[in-house]
Formats: structure tokens, sequence, C-alpha cells
């Protein structure tokens, strides 16, 4: 999980606090810099105050919600500030709290937020065929459908049709969207099976890949 906010006493308050109820953290004072993070780390949810120098938490919002829309965003506003509350929902944040923020229904709020956000990758992972998984490593490995057609002696059309799929699921639209979203759904886990698959075809040519027509 990521918190984000400009006063570093209200970072390391939330920390502890989340910390003790065994939520892992990282706090962050500039938007930027939680940006940079999230391109290379899973977040299973982001917290985000609403202002802060430079680059606010409404433009930390929309800059989620357009490089990384599965991550889910926990605005905390001003006490009394519905206009900004309902154009943050409308921009994308699952929810809300508000200034100040009482311990025991923050804690709620963010464990509800955080088990949601999981259980889509759940339903994600248990989705992909083993076919599926097996394309989706030979995709992250660089190659292209024929070289994966190739390797699982497969047609080129059926490995289209499998990425396509595949891709649908993870909702990735290039190759850059799902390298970013298996990272993100930690969905690495998936990808030893082909990669013994594929140990075994590179050390006998002449050994049939067992399930290859899954």
């Amino acid at each position: 999980m990521v918190f984000v906010d400009d006063e570093p006493k209200v970072c390391s308050v939330v920390h502890k606090t989340l910390e003790r109820a065994g939520v892992n953290v990282q706090c962050f004072q500039r938007a930027q810099d939680c940006l940079t993070h999230l391109a290379a780390h899973r977040c299973g949810l982001l917290i985000t105050d609403v202002k802060m120098p430079g680059t606010d938490g409404m433009d930390l919002l929309r800059q989620v919600k357009e490089r990384l829309p599965w991550i889910p965003v926990l605005l905390v506003t001003g006490y009394g500030d519905v206009p900004l509350a309902v154009q943050a929902l409308k921009a994308g944040a699952v929810d809300f709290v508000e200034k100040p923020v009482d311990r025991d229904a923050f804690l709620q709020t963010v464990e509800r937020l955080i088990e949601r956000n999981a259980q889509p990758a759940a339903i994600l992972e248990e989705s992909l065929t083993r076919a599926e998984r097996k394309i989706l490593y030979y995709v992250l490995e660089g190659k292209n459908n024929r070289e994966i057609a190739d390797t699982l002696h497969r047609s080129p059309r059926t490995v289209e049709v499998h990425r396509r799929h595949l891709m649908q699921k993870l909702g990735a639209t290039n190759i850059i969207e799902l390298l970013t979203r298996v990272a993100e759904m930690g969905l690495l886990s998936l990808l030893p099976e082909p990669h013994r698959d594929s140990m075994v075809h590179s050390r006998s040519a002449t050994a049939p890949e067992h399930g290859a027509g899954s």
C-alpha cells in the first residue's frame, strides 16, 4: 500500500498506525515520487491527501487512473469539502475520508478496499488457461506470435487468439500495459511451468511437449 502526504508528521503517524495493523505501507511526500514507485512495484491501495504543493492529490488521482487504472485510490479531504469529494469520485477514486481522520474508521476502510482489490486479481489469475499462461510467458520473453507458435508447435493464428484473450483478461491493449499489469497483479508466479516446458523443449528437440494442445 502507498500513502502520500506532504507533511512528514502525518506520514509518520499513518505509517506507524498501518504497520501496527499489519498493513505494509510505503509513504511519500511528493506525488512524483509516488508515481515512480508505482511504475515498478505492486500496490493494493493508494491513499493520498488532496491538498499538496506541486502535483496535488486530484492530479495524482488522474495520472494513476490514466497509467495504472486498476489501482484503487482513496482520497483524504478536508472536513465538509463535499464538492471536491464528488469530483474525486467522478475522477475514479474508490472512496474518500475526511479530516480529522478517525483511526478505527480509517483502518476499516483501508482493510475493506485492500480486500476488495485483491479479489479481481485472484479471479483473473484463475481465469488464465494453461495455454494462455504459456503464451504469456513467451510474450514477456519478447517472442512474437510466430516464434511462440514454433516453440509450442501451434499455428500463429492459434497463438494470436490466445494472446488476444489473455490481453483482454488482463485489461491490456499493448505490450507495455501487459508488462505493467502482470507485475502489478503478481501474475509472474504463473510463469515457472511454461519456463520448465521451454527448458525441456530446448534440451530435446525431438521430445514432444506435453499438454501443448491445452
